[in-house]
């Protein structure tokens, strides 16, 4: 059953200019020569440290792998990251392991040379070689992926720069970080990126492209499952990390990816890491690219909101004008006599004039119109507050219309 297309589940990041020994380990002297290994799935390659694990063949149609940016400097090989965690990252197949750990620890502890080799490349104890291998997960790469691999020689692991072919078997650690080539018994470790121009070693594969090569980040913290894409039916299946299939079950939810999108390059992109440098050997590799600036200004802060008065607060705050008369008595509507003021509508729904707001006086309005605004409304059924009432008393009697 696959999930709905919709895109990468974790992001993918991309390598820019720089040394990549110091972020993803590894050798310095792995990166001195510029050359990058071409290892075909069932190649067990030169200096195989033993005979191939491996016990599952490669899938029939692997996934199709974007390429990567071009690299900031314009020079050297992008290459493309994911995390460890990334579902979808490895195949298996249903309650099947891809490698025989038992069989590699036995052949490592019968030859103590090469055990020995093996626990320096892998930088382990000598006598923890067989709880290391017991401890990874067996599974099968979707994409070609770059690490350091090692060949055995003259008694030591020389680690070298290699690409590993999709299909190929290896062991995973507890990050999601191939750990152990099964074809060759070889130990592997993340990447270093190359200081000279590189040059690839080998006959490539159909499709082979070093802009599609993957680097795998371990994940920031260690996976209890890896959420494997199934070799027989291209469906989900989860595998509890340090199990050879064994428990290996459908997951409960599936990831909103679908296996075939896992390395279309449609997630979001990040500068962070290295490339191999083009340089000539000697010269200082391209700095870091700074960040683009963008096109257009920063948004400014958007300005505060004008107040509604100088002196009085704004809102419900206003008081409620008691210092207004009352005028209970006056006759509601039209039957009030016209107050002698000019400038006051003569159709009261029309509303307060501005003067009768609680504001300072507009300048071109008459003298002597201040004052509180009242709780009265115009449109709501009452009568607008009258004029300020006349010294004469009389003027109530005023005659009506």
């Amino acid at each position: 059953m696959r999930s709905p297309k919709r895109g990468l589940y974790a992001a993918v990041a991309v390598l820019c200019v720089g040394p990549l020994a110091a972020g993803c380990g590894g050798e310095s002297k792995a990166a001195e020569s510029g050359e990058i290994l071409l290892q075909p799935r069932a190649a067990a390659g030169p200096g195989p440290f033993t005979a191939s694990t491996a016990t599952t063949e490669a899938p029939a149609v692997l996934p199709a792998v974007a390429s990567a940016p071009k690299s900031p400097s314009g020079g050297g090989v992008t290459l493309r990251t994911l995390s460890g965690a990334t579902p979808g990252l490895y195949a298996g197949a249903q309650e099947v392991a891809a490698c025989d750990v038992a069989r590699q620890a036995g052949l490592l502890a019968a030859d103590k040379g090469k055990g020995r080799a093996f626990a320096e490349g892998a930088d382990v104890d000598r006598s923890g070689v067989a709880a290391f291998l017991r401890s990874l997960t067996p599974v099968v790469l979707r994409a070609d992926t770059r690490v350091t691999d090692h060949g055995f020689h003259d008694g030591s692991a020389v680690a070298r720069q290699s690409v590993l072919q999709a299909g190929t078997a290896v062991l995973v650690d507890q990050y999601g970080a191939p750990r152990v080539r099964c074809v060759s018994g070889a130990p592997l470790k993340a990447p270093v990126a190359a200081r000279v121009a590189t040059v690839t070693k080998g006959k490539p594969w159909p499709g082979y492209r070093a802009d599609r090569t993957l680097v795998v980040k371990p994940a920031a913290q260690p996976v209890n499952n890896l959420l494997l894409v199934s070799l027989v039916d291209n469906g989900w299946i989860e595998r509890p990390s340090g199990t050879e299939g064994e428990d290996d079950a459908r997951p409960a939810s599936l990831p909103p990816v679908d296996p075939d999108e896992v390395f279309s390059g449609s997630g979001n992109s990040a500068a962070s890491g290295s490339v191999d440098s083009a340089v000539p050997e000697g010269a200082t590799p391209d700095a870091q690219p700074s960040p683009v600036t963008p096109s257009r200004a920063p948004l400014q802060p958007a300005a505060p909101p004008e107040p509604a008065g100088p002196d009085l607060p704004a809102g419900p705050d206003l008081p409620a004008g008691p210092d207004l008369p009352a005028t209970p008595d006056l006759p509601a509507g039209p039957d009030v006599a016209p107050a002698p003021q000019p400038d006051l509508p003569d159709d009261p729904s029309q509303g307060m004039p501005d003067r009768w707001e609680a504001q300072p006086a507009d300048p071109g309005l008459p003298a002597g119109g201040g004052g509180a605004a009242g709780p009265a409304q115009a449109g709501h059924g009452q009568a607008a507050p009258a004029a300020p009432m006349p010294d004469d008393p009389a003027a109530a009697d005023a005659p009506q219309r």
